[in-house]
């Protein structure tokens, strides 16, 4: 049975101080056992203080990327086994922002998803289409591609390592956001690509989170959807309160 999952990018915000008080407001804000499993994502520089943070939760800390050489001559990267050695298992691989600012294509990520499952890394691979795709109605196909080229030379197996997060990049920071019905349809037909290129069980069992202006108003509503197991959650995430509101949405 799929997880239903909650997880928390922070992106390229918050400092130390910043991010001691969000996760002692976030500990807070946790009155309960989650009904859903749930990460956050912060900087790199505060990963192994958050890992520690939170090792006594049942919070999951993710590394917002990682390299896909295991050492080597790449100033300002991080591999897979230094993440490790902070006790972050869990990386986000192929997020909009990643692929639009920093060139990571199909390739490179299928480089980077192979590098993680070698070291049994849990791997939230991200991808959805741009506004214009939208627009000529090719965003089924340019998911479809995406899924191709990245993660379809992985084995049946590698599949539970796998929690898929599907972004339409025009709903990421724009306060639009993909309609439920609209999540639902994308979703619905991911778990078909991937019942066709595998089987029906792998596309049963993974879990595919939607990415694109979450809040505590639509969450609800959104996560009812029944191919959407969850959020990947920008900037909502950032504020504890509203994190948890989404959290608690199941």
């Amino acid at each position: 049975m799929r997880k239903n999952i909650v997880a928390g990018n922070w992106k390229m915000n918050n400092d130390l101080a910043e991010t001691e008080e969000l996760l002692s407001h976030l500990k807070l804000q946790m009155v309960k056992e989650p009904e859903a499993e749930v990460m956050v994502a912060p900087s790199f520089t505060n990963l192994y203080s958050t890992f520690k943070a939170l090792k006594d939760t049942p919070v999951k800390v993710a590394a917002q990327n990682m390299h896909q050489a295991k050492s080597g001559a790449f100033t300002g990267e991080v591999s897979a086994s230094m993440l490790k050695s902070i006790g972050v298992n869990t990386v986000i691989l192929g997020h909009s922002e990643r692929r639009a600012h920093f060139h990571e294509t199909n390739e490179i990520l299928a480089e980077k998803v192979n590098a993680a499952l070698e070291n049994e890394m849990e791997i939230i691979f991200c991808f959805g289409e741009e506004l214009e795709d939208r627009k000529s109605e090719k965003h089924f196909e340019v998911v479809a591609r995406q899924l191709e080229e990245s993660l379809y030379q992985i084995s049946e197996e590698s599949w539970s390592k796998i929690i898929l997060a599907y972004e339409p990049v025009w709903a990421i920071g724009t306060g639009e956001t993909a309609s439920p019905e609209q999540a639902q349809e994308m979703h619905a037909f991911i778990r078909k690509n991937i019942a066709e290129k595998y089987n029906q069980q792998v596309a049963d069992e993974v879990s595919i989170l939607y990415g694109g202006s979450v809040k505590p108003a639509n969450a609800k509503e959104i996560f009812a959807k029944e191919d959407v197991d969850g959020g990947l959650i920008g900037g909502a995430s950032l504020k504890a309160v509203d994190f948890m509101a989404i959290v608690n949405s199941f």
